[in-house]
């Protein structure tokens, strides 16, 4: 979340952060000075390069300024709030140990959920600015969506086809890498196919399973750009791997796209979930409507809905018809499989 305007503190404006725009509340700032003054320990609560200050920055949508002990922290109300409880409560516990990027994050868990949450919802225009333009939400379900993969760790997207899910989320992902919100991009796609078997496709592995997540590099190569994907792919800073490469793995300061959620099963869906780390942020996509598993095994997709409703910390982006992007005639379609199949969660 980029920082409130630092210069009119007193007046509402919206906060812009290279290319990304979100319309703040009525922005506060919060003055106050940490004691007993100790240098040791205000170097161990700033971290390297101030980067436990910009971690509370991120996940807050404030902005943090220091002389020595002396902090001020701008943004809207509860959020500026919150942030000042945290910076506190994380100098406190500088003198009994050296804290990192986990002890911040648990920090900021016990931070009051609405200041958490700062100002979300439907009405909050978040744009994304890529090489190709800029990325918004057309219409309040995408307006939401972006909003809320911004403010939460794990995030679903669920619709028919055409509705920007894996789109927007690419693009969030992107915008998180390029402002070094995360270290690394995971994209993911589980290779489950639509009547054919991986053994009869030519190739190795590799090649295999690279039809399956062309989507992912098509979608970045619109962002980055042929040659930079391929740069940052060599150097493991984006890595798109089918689901099963997955297993066994904990990944931290990562964003993680899981594409076409509908065809995990319920195990696949749970192992993916727990792979999730500090620092990161996790996506879900997928369509229920259009399921590529064999009968009788239940979408992983479906399960997770039914059982992460209530979860605090989860948000969930149901898109219908009136949210696809793409030609006219993709639109009449999906609602007319809607009018023979009736209505599905997260379907139309």
């Amino acid at each position: 979340m980029p920082p409130a305007n630092p210069s009119s503190p007193g007046r509402p404006a919206p906060a812009h952060h290279e290319g990304l725009l979100i319309l703040a509340a009525q922005p506060e700032a919060i003055d106050f000075t940490l004691n007993p003054p100790d240098n040791n320990r205000l170097a161990n609560l700033c971290g390297q390069f101030d980067e436990h200050l910009r971690q509370v920055e991120r996940r807050l949508g404030v902005e943090i300024k220091n002389r020595g002990h002396r902090f001020r922290i701008i943004g809207e109300d509860a959020a500026a709030e919150a942030a000042t409880r945290v910076i506190r409560a994380l100098y406190e516990t500088t003198a009994r140990e050296t804290i990192g990027a986990e002890s911040v994050h648990l920090q900021l868990q016990t931070a009051d959920p609405p200041a958490v949450a700062a100002d979300g919802g439907p009405d909050c225009d978040v744009t994304i600015r890529t090489r190709k333009g800029l990325v918004r939400g057309r219409g309040p379900n995408q307006r939401a969506y972006l909003d809320q993969v911004q403010r939460f760790d794990l995030n679903f997207g669920v619709g028919p086809a055409g509705t920007g899910k894996t789109y927007l989320a690419v693009a969030s992902a992107v915008d998180a890498l390029e402002r070094d919100l995360v270290q690394r991009l995971v994209l993911v796609r589980p290779a489950v196919e639509a009547g054919e078997r991986l053994g009869f496709l030519p190739g190795d592995l590799a090649q295999k399973v690279d039809p399956y997540l062309r989507p992912l590099y098509d979608a970045l190569f619109e962002m980055l750009g042929f040659e930079r994907v391929n740069k940052l792919i060599e150097r493991n800073v984006i890595e798109v791997a089918p689901l099963a490469y997955m297993r066994g793995r904990t990944l931290n300061g990562a964003f993680i796209i899981l594409d076409e959620a509908q065809n995990t099963t319920v195990e696949q869906m749970k192992m993916f979930l727990t792979r999730i780390g500090f620092g990161s942020t996790a996506v879900v996509t997928g369509d229920v409507t259009q399921i590529d598993l064999p009968a009788g095994k239940t979408s992983g997709l479906r399960d997770a809905i039914d059982v992460l409703r209530d979860v605090e910390g989860v948000s969930f982006t149901f898109f219908n018809a009136t949210d696809v992007v793409r030609h006219d005639l993709v639109q009449r379609i999906v609602r007319a499989y809607d009018r023979r199949d009736g209505p599905q969660e997260g379907g139309g």
